[in-house]
């Protein structure tokens, strides 16, 4: 039914995983096939391509789903239907940020700031070319094929670059002084295949496993047996996504708890809740959580 492309390059790995382990397992002859196939109806056939090119073949029609990131969405235009942001981070949602890098010793601390005809180099020349239109700037731009950070201030006055953390451009001695766009990446879909009634059915039980994966990790399940004098002392010190669901034991002698809570918390959580009368403490992996 649905024509599946997925990044190739740094979230090729991650994107597996996040497949696998939404029972959507992509097979492939080897690990550098760029076609693949998963054993479910809903999906015909996948393909792994870079993430620049997959925004314009979605949009285009070539196929009905795609992940890539909203900075390649906008770089190329493409007009396609977003089913939402997928956050790969465990716990939290960590953008990628386009940004405008300058040397650290130059005066300048904003884009204003520029001075007309300044040189910059970039990978994102069309999103590059708007930023500086809105900001008044006339710009020499530079397509870059990689190192962007490294040609300042030798070859060019300035960078437009893809940054998670910063780190990188500030070892190559630069400092930013504006934001292009921030990034997520993005489950998107063709607007044509979207209209069709069956096919967004299907992308849509496919986005509610991946996002039900991405909910769940990071997390587990605690169940655990309490007393009822000791009932109030334990859901007090008890964390939860929502309301602990509490369930009274067969005889009414006390009480059944269960809970999800983070695993980062377990290793101190347990022994608080035996210290508060709780007993047949189970923890247990959760593979997906779907609100």
């Amino acid at each position: 039914m649905l024509q599946l492309v997925i990044p190739k390059g740094s979230l090729e790995k991650s994107t597996l995983e996040l497949f696998a382990d939404a029972d959507l397992s992509i097979h492939r002859g080897s690990s550098v096939d760029y076609k693949g196939s998963v054993k479910d109806p809903r999906i015909d056939s996948v393909r792994i391509l870079r993430p620049q090119e997959i925004g314009k073949y979605v949009a285009d029609g070539l196929f009905d789903l795609g992940i890539t990131g909203r900075d390649w969405i906008e770089e190329t235009a493409s007009n396609v239907q977003s089913l939402g942001e997928l956050h790969y981070s465990k716990n939290t949602a960590r953008p990628v940020n386009i940004v405008l890098a300058v040397p650290e010793e130059s005066p300048w601390e904003e884009v204003k700031d520029l001075p007309q005809g300044v040189r910059i180099s970039t990978e994102y020349p069309e999103l590059t070319r708007s930023y500086f239109q809105a900001n008044g700037i006339e710009a020499e731009l530079q397509l870059s094929y990689g190192a962007t950070e490294a040609k300042a201030p030798e070859i060019v006055d300035a960078v437009v670059d893809i940054t998670e953390t910063g780190r990188a451009l500030q070892a190559a001695g630069l400092k930013v002084i504006g934001t292009v766009l921030t990034s997520f990446t993005e489950l998107i879909a063709n607007p044509v295949s979207y209209a069709d009634t069956e096919k967004r059915l299907a992308m849509e039980q496919i986005q509610t496993l991946l996002q039900g994966v991405l909910e769940a990790r990071g997390k587990v399940m605690v169940k655990m047996n309490v007393s009822k004098q000791d009932l109030g002392s334990v859901i007090g010190i008890l964390p939860s996504m929502k309301s602990p669901t509490v369930n009274e034991l067969f005889g009414g002698e006390g009480y059944a708890i269960e809970t999800v809570v983070l695993k980062e918390q377990i290793n101190i959580l347990i022994p608080e809740l035996r210290g508060s009368g709780a007993t047949d403490i189970v923890e247990i992996p959760i593979s997906k959580i779907v609100h």
